[in-house]
């Protein structure tokens, strides 16, 4: 166990002089910092508009599933768990997929005596992330078919007639749906990004077994990212959909 711990806190490359660290580590950083700054000018600029706006806005649960997305934000939440269990795993040398652990008795509670390796966590993550966008694209057909558009709200739809009802504003239906599709779809754009990648280094790296506890550096630089557009989703989902 003492091996195990010392393993996964030992760095997965030397770092380079100046820095600190190494360098995909820092390119990635700096790259994050872009997007930080890319995400802030997009939710900033959602919050004065909707906020700044002297008209109501339309009622979250009136036209976005809340509840399929609360349940797709839960899936990212624990892909970006697996990738944590991946990372763990390569750190102390875990490359295998799954295997029985016999120091523990098996039981239904397989959690217990399976123990996972990186190609296990690793795929799950890149399952998780697949399936995320897999719900968002479901979500975007749904609503275009109900009539709500990046450009507002169709006539003779469905939330047509919730406008003429007028339990949807009419005055900010535009503002509404430009400011949901563009900040949903870059993020869900950099979660496909993320997928693709993940999907290169598991073919490339994870099957043939090129990472080890010594050089690990793609797994944690990938994880970076995934964390990252973890969190940019549950401050979207909080803002967009709950409040």
């Amino acid at each position: 166990m003492a091996h195990a711990h010392a393993a996964v806190m030992q760095p997965p490359a030397a770092a380079e002089p100046g820095s600190g660290v190494y360098n995909e580590k820092l390119g990635m950083w700096i790259f994050l910092g872009s997007e930080v700054m890319f995400f802030t000018a997009l939710i900033g600029s959602y919050i004065i508009l909707r906020f700044g706006t002297p008209h109501p806005w339309a009622p979250p649960g009136v036209i976005l599933n809340i509840p399929i997305t609360a349940f797709n934000t839960f899936l990212l939440i624990c892909s970006s768990v697996f990738m944590v269990k991946a990372y763990a795993a390569i750190a102390d040398g875990k490359k295998h997929f799954l295997r029985a652990n016999p120091s523990i008795p098996r039981d239904w509670r397989l959690w217990r005596w399976v123990d996972g390796g990186l190609k296990f966590w690793f795929l799950m993550t890149i399952l998780g992330g697949s399936t995320f966008v897999g719900i968002q694209v479901y979500e975007y057909i749904h609503l275009a078919h109900n009539g709500f558009l990046p450009s507002g709200i169709k006539e003779g739809s469905h939330f047509g007639e919730l406008v003429a009802q007028g339990v949807v504003p009419a005055a900010t239906a535009g503002i509404y749906g430009s400011t949901f599709y563009t900040m949903t779809g870059f993020h869900g754009f950099h979660v496909t990004c993320g997928v693709i990648s993940m999907l290169y280094l598991f073919f490339k790296k994870v099957l043939p077994e090129k990472y080890s506890e010594h050089d690990y550096r793609g797994v944690e630089t990938i994880g970076l990212y995934w964390h990252f557009v973890d969190l940019v989703w549950i401050i979207l989902f909080t803002i967009v959909y709950l409040i």
